[in-house]
């Protein structure tokens, strides 16, 4: 199969449109159509609804997703490797938007430096991707809270994220505060069930985000208040651009390295692994 087929199917269900599809591809719109045309046809099957302006994955085309996007992947994977210098390691690490924006950043940019013999790949992934990489074999490496209880992975603790209740410095530091302008972070089911004790139902929820940067800079811009990463807010605390709401916890989420079994073996894999917890620690 023609993977600029793929390529373009992945395109049309990431936008929704042809015309945008085609701009990002540098392809006309009649291009994109006839591309895929040909991706039902070779398939035998309809993969998207056309409704107007509203294109929506069938069912099959639903189920194609996760083969074209694991397709691709490998054949990226292919060529990077082939690219790889033969006393290099290639290493694919991924992690959400979320933690490489507060928390991973500097660890790695310092990994590349101590590493120099490892060829990276960083991949910023939601974390229905980054598992389905891993069972799939094209990670060699998450980071992620509440890794998945799986009989072909190994899981690291790397440290515990320390989650610090801070609001506007223009409002006043208390729980009420809080609950009057509250961006809700998304820091997976354990952290979920934990807020759900401390913040009522009745808090007025402005935002609701994965993404620590958004949920940062509505807190900046909007007043609001949030749960945020000590490290990410630490300056902000220090300029008195933010307060810290002492009446409420301080949480902590334990941050995981999830990796296949073979890798125990790895060399490159376990060097990254002591870098993380050393850098971590």
């Amino acid at each position: 199969m023609d993977t600029e087929l793929l390529k373009t199917f992945l395109e049309v269900q990431r936008t929704r449109h042809f015309g945008k599809a085609a701009e990002n591809l540098f392809l006309t719109q009649s291009a994109v159509s006839f591309r895929i045309r040909q991706l039902e046809q070779h398939l035998g099957v309809t993969l998207f609804s056309r409704h107007r302006n509203n294109i929506q994955l069938t069912t099959a085309g639903e189920r194609l997703l996760p083969h074209a996007e694991s397709m691709m992947l490998t054949l990226q994977r292919a060529r990077q490797d082939v690219a790889v210098p033969a006393d290099h390691q290639q290493l694919v690490i991924a992690a959400t938007a979320t933690l490489w924006d507060s928390y991973l950043m500097l660890a790695f940019l310092s990994m590349q430096q101590q590493l120099p013999n490892i060829s990276w790949r960083a991949e910023s992934l939601e974390r229905e991707s980054i598992i389905r990489g891993l069972s799939e074999r094209q990670l060699d490496l998450a980071i992620l809270f509440d890794p998945p209880n799986s009989d072909d992975l190994l899981v690291t603790h790397l440290t515990e994220l320390q989650l610090v209740p801070v609001i506007h410095a223009d409002s006043p530091a208390t729980k009420e505060a809080l609950q009057a302008n509250y961006i809700l972070m998304d820091w997976g089911t354990a952290f979920q069930m934990k807020q759900a004790g401390i913040v009522h139902e009745d808090t007025r929820v402005t935002v609701r985000t994965n993404h620590a940067g958004i949920a940062l800079a509505s807190v900046l811009q909007q007043r609001g208040a949030a749960y945020l990463p000590k490290s990410m807010i630490q300056g902000h605390l220090e300029s008195g651009r933010l307060r810290q709401i002492d009446t409420m916890p301080v949480l902590r989420r334990s941050l995981s390295a999830a990796y296949l079994k073979q890798a125990e073996e790895n060399e490159g894999v376990q060097l990254v692994l002591t870098q993380l917890q050393q850098l971590m620690a």
